[in-house]
């Protein structure tokens, strides 16, 4: 029988052959949330016996990985911030920079928002950890998609938080003026898309990723109809793709808003984008 060190070593070398740049972290996590403990106390019971029955259940999650499915989807979860979403294929995976972007977006905001919308929501995770930050906020998230949403209010209910949940194209369902607007829309272009790696391009919804016009569409009618669902004063925060704030830039002029710029993130890319009203 083997152990479950011989085991942790030849599912490494196996995601590894797949071209998995962190083979040894993702065979860890498969193998821990298999067998139902943290990734760290894998490392005390190297000499573990790995029984058939555990076998049969690491081996098709593991193949799963090995054609490149992102882990996050195998595991069903995924941590945001301090948030441990629910995530399944049809909602995109949060990101770091969305972090990043909610963090900078906090340290912009001039007072308490009392009313707060997230665009394009997803898993939730914007509405969700903005519910948690403002929790006297009135938050409204919104997406087109009816598969997203039903993630959404799975998350919202798991943890406990009180979002509205509403089916809209954009602007389309929403009424009243907000505080804060926040969204992370498509930006890819279909480019960026095609060169993306496979767990990104094969799995994630190419609906939530990639946008026309050099991947702009969609971040210039947030822009161009964002303003007068804006109180006086209130910002709009964007994630963005590089080589797209000179763009944004203009139609934020044209839209009227007082004041608009770029950040980059950590890397130090062209990332974010704001604009208050």
């Amino acid at each position: 029988m083997h152990t479950l060190l011989e085991i942790l070593r030849k599912s490494e070398d196996l995601l590894r052959d797949r071209g998995i740049v962190e083979a040894r972290l993702d065979a860890e996590h498969l193998i821990a949330d298999t067998l139902g403990c943290k990734r760290m106390e894998l490392y005390l019971q190297f000499d573990r016996p790995m029984t058939e029955d555990l076998l049969a259940q690491i081996r098709p999650r593991l193949s799963r990985r090995a054609r490149r499915e992102p882990l996050s989807y195998i595991l069903g979860h995924h941590p945001f911030h301090d948030l441990d979403l629910t995530v399944r294929p049809g909602a995109l995976i949060p990101r770091p920079e969305t972090e990043d972007l909610l963090q900078i977006t906090t340290d912009h905001m001039r007072t308490e928002p009392k009313r707060i919308l997230d665009l394009g929501t997803g898993t939730g995770a914007i509405a969700l950890w903005l519910k948690t930050s403002f929790p006297e906020a009135t938050v409204i998230a919104t997406d087109r998609s009816t598969d997203a949403l039903s993630l959404a209010k799975e998350n919202g209910e798991k943890l406990g938080l009180e979002v509205e949940w509403t089916e809209s194209d954009w602007f389309e369902n929403v009424t009243s003026p907000f505080d804060l607007i926040v969204s992370n829309p498509p930006y890819l272009t279909e480019k960026e898309w095609k060169d993306a790696e496979p767990e990104v391009r094969d799995f994630e919804p190419k609906e939530a990723l990639v946008a026309p016009d050099s991947g702009l569409a969609d971040l210039k009618r947030i822009l161009a109809e964002a303003r007068p669902f804006l109180a006086e004063g209130a910002l709009l925060a964007l994630e963005t793709g590089i080589h797209q704030r000179d763009s944004l830039q203009k139609t934020a002029e044209e839209a009227g808003y007082s004041e608009a710029w770029g950040e980059d993130d950590l890397n130090e890319r062209d990332r974010f984008f704001f604009a208050r009203a």
